[in-house]
């Protein structure tokens, strides 16, 4: 009876239909061989077979597997990482070659042990990336490195496609969900990141069910909002053990459609929004998408100075 009382039952729309073709046991096998990371692993993404196996998307952690912080919410080891790996960008980026990578997304443990947060390798990593597969699109999804804006012109002046950094959830709960991270923090970071680069779009995601209201749900979007961040992605907090902080609802299909729409309406450039959504979750089609409307808008401008 403990164990019915600790856990809420998964809905039947929160299962999924694994697909393990060739390109999924590929880059695993692939990932073992040059010692690399991603989160998708890490992290137990629910998307990791459609990811893999159909879209030819992943998301590489650099940095090693241990975070210097221990967030509640996440899967992620804690501890203190004991080496830099100064070859991990030349792997990563033979990797996405070899795997022939459409969009790939480059994430890493918060290294707090690091002066520049691991700024470096980061931003190495986007330059080896480029040097390999020239056409393949990169979103770099930092931690808030301190908040340091030196650290996060080290890592914009490479040039990713897009930069996320995840508020991951309301105001009130972020104190206890989050560790050694701040809400007005992350919105910093995302302030920053446009004001270096005003034409790299900004991204972030919030995941819902720890007990968040739908009001404060919209507080989160129009706070991102007056940070000009371009996307967003709503997914749903799965507990990963039941050591992790509790899952207080599951938000349903159409709660998450509605959602969606809220957010289009306050002015955002792609929302993706739905139980099974991560913050990689298609992040091949939002880059497109802010890339086609980066167009429009100098369309648009050059046609209004005429």
């Amino acid at each position: 009876m403990a164990k019915q009382e600790e856990y809420i039952r998964k809905p039947d729309w929160l299962k999924i239909k694994l697909n393990t073709n060739d390109s999924y046991t590929g880059l695993k096998k692939m990932m073992r061989e040059e010692k690399l990371h991603t989160v998708c692993e890490e992290a137990r993404c629910p998307n990791i077979h459609e990811c893999w196996a159909e879209r030819k998307t992943a998301t590489f952690m650099i940095l090693g597997d241990i975070c210097t912080r221990a967030c509640r919410f996440c899967a992620v080891k804690t501890g203190l990482p004991t080496e830099l790996d100064l070859g991990e960008p030349e792997r990563v980026a033979k990797s996405v070659k070899t795997m022939g990578l459409k969009h790939v997304v480059i994430t890493a443990v918060a290294r707090d042990d690091l002066k520049d947060g691991g700024a470096k390798i980061f931003a190495e990593t986007v330059r080896a990336i480029r040097r390999k597969s020239p056409f393949c699109t990169i979103e770099v999804l930092p931690s808030d490195m301190m908040g340091s804006i030196d650290n996060l012109k080290i890592l914009m002046d490479a040039r990713p496609n897009i930069l996320n950094h995840n508020i991951e959830t309301v105001k009130r709960l972020t104190p206890r969900v989050r560790a050694r991270a701040t809400y007005e923090r992350s919105l910093t970071v995302l302030k920053n990141a446009k004001e270096l680069h005003p034409n790299i779009p900004t991204k972030s995601s919030l995941m819902i069910g720890l007990g968040e209201t739908k009001e404060e749900i919209i507080e989160t979007m129009d706070d991102l909002r007056a940070h000009n961040v371009d996307i967003l992605t709503i997914g749903q907090y799965l507990q990963p053990t039941k050591n992790h902080i509790k899952l207080e609802k599951y938000w349903t299909p159409e709660e998450f459609a509605e959602l969606k729409e809220i957010a289009m309406t306050k002015g955002f450039s792609h929302c993706e929004s739905g139980p099974l959504v991560r913050s990689s979750y298609h992040a091949d089609e939002q880059v497109n998408e802010a890339q086609a409307r980066q167009e429009a808008l100098k369309v648009e401008k050059g046609l209004s100075h005429r």
